[in-house]
């Protein structure tokens, strides 16, 4: 048997295991539980509706073939035409198919946590963090996302200095990994008087927000402070020890969250940076024991790489690691992201089939 069939029919066999596993009332009064299952059934769901197209036309061209040996002409006519039609079918759906069987990051599925900071620039870069932030807040209502801020460092002149958010809904963090990477902006700055072009920097890193079974971190290799939530200018916002700074000992990785409304929240909220953080640091390492360059020639996520110029004067966006230039720039700034991202995202199929054919 066809080893694409057999794939399709153990996607099939899941899919319908699922849908039987969310009607369990043991599965329904847990929410964690229940919200990963029908994440995965929703990640099926598209190979499983293709499949059964695949199947409906198999049937129907497999038929009008039999009627093709009728003696009535006008059956005969007719089955012709269903003929032509399956095929022309099967043909697109056997493309859409090998697309859809292609290999997935393990965590495209995930939610993700987003960090943005201004960089070159001062209070431009600052603001233009701001900018992509707006941006990025647009693109996912426009999916259905769900963003939650995490962590914020507003900066007197606008924007941020830092602002770190969770994106959740189905494979948030395949839509947004590639952002990873140095942004630059190139534009007439509000404060400049002469009318001159400035260039700017923000700087992105995405993370899976990982599930606690991906990376189990000991209590050990945690070092967790409190301390008292500051505003700017170092004016304290309140006179509790709200805030929570964990620093993982091993990797040096530090998180310091303040936003939250209890040094409750605060902690979960650290938690859940750190383990994403760790996760990314020791698997950044695996691959570079292997050998491996991580997601390919589309970019390493490292903050220093420039990965798209945003040009205001002549309304351009480019993204340099697959040479696309859209002259929309107004539109992508409200969030019109889907050409930029989908482009990016047919490279990556390009060459996962690329490597596949090796």
């Amino acid at each position: 048997m066809d080893a694409k069939i057999v794939k399709l029919q153990e996607i099939e066999n899941r899919y319908n295991e699922i849908g039987n596993l969310l009607l369990l009332e043991e599965n329904v009064t847990d929410i964690r539980k229940y919200t990963k299952l029908s994440k995965e059934l929703a990640s099926l769901k598209g190979s499983y509706d293709a499949y059964q197209d695949y199947k409906k036309y198999t049937t129907i061209l497999k038929d009008g073939e039999e009627m093709l040996k009728d003696s009535d002409p006008e059956i005969r006519e007719m089955a012709s035409m269903e003929v032509e039609e399956a095929k022309e079918r099967l043909n697109e759906l056997n493309v859409k198919i090998e697309q859809l069987l292609l290999p997935r990051d393990p965590e495209d599925s995930y939610d993700c946590l987003v960090e943005i900071r201004g960089a070159a620039g001062g209070d431009e870069g600052n603001i233009f963090a701001g900018d992509l932030f707006r941006m990025y807040n647009y693109y996912a209502e426009s999916l259905g996302y769900k963003i939650e801020v995490m962590e914020s460092s507003e900066s007197e002149a606008g924007g941020y200095a830092l602002i770190s958010f969770s994106v959740k809904g189905l494979d948030a963090y395949r839509h947004f990994k590639f952002e990873s990477g140095a942004h630059r902006v190139q534009r007439v700055p509000k404060t400049e008087t002469q009318g001159r072009v400035h260039t700017s920097t923000a700087t992105v890193i995405v993370f899976p927000d990982v599930e606690d079974e991906d990376v189990e971190i000991p209590d050990s290799d945690l070092e967790i402070e409190t301390h008292r939530a500051s505003g700017a200018g170092g004016q304290h916002i309140n006179k509790t020890d709200s805030a929570v700074r964990i620093v993982h000992k091993p990797t040096g990785i530090t998180v310091n969250c303040q936003d939250g409304r209890n040094q409750i929240a605060n902690k979960e909220t650290a938690m859940r940076i750190i383990k994403a953080r760790v996760y990314e640091y020791y698997k950044q390492l695996k691959e570079e024991e292997e050998g491996r360059i991580r997601r390919s020639k589309i970019g390493t996520g490292d903050r220093s790489e420039k990965i798209r110029t945003y040009n205001y004067p002549q309304n351009r966006v480019s993204d340099h690691r697959i040479g696309l230039t859209i002259n929309q720039l107004d539109r992508i700034m409200e969030g019109k992201l889907g050409d930029v991202i989908d482009a990016l995202l047919a490279n990556e199929d390009k060459e996962k089939l690329l490597n596949e054919n090796l």
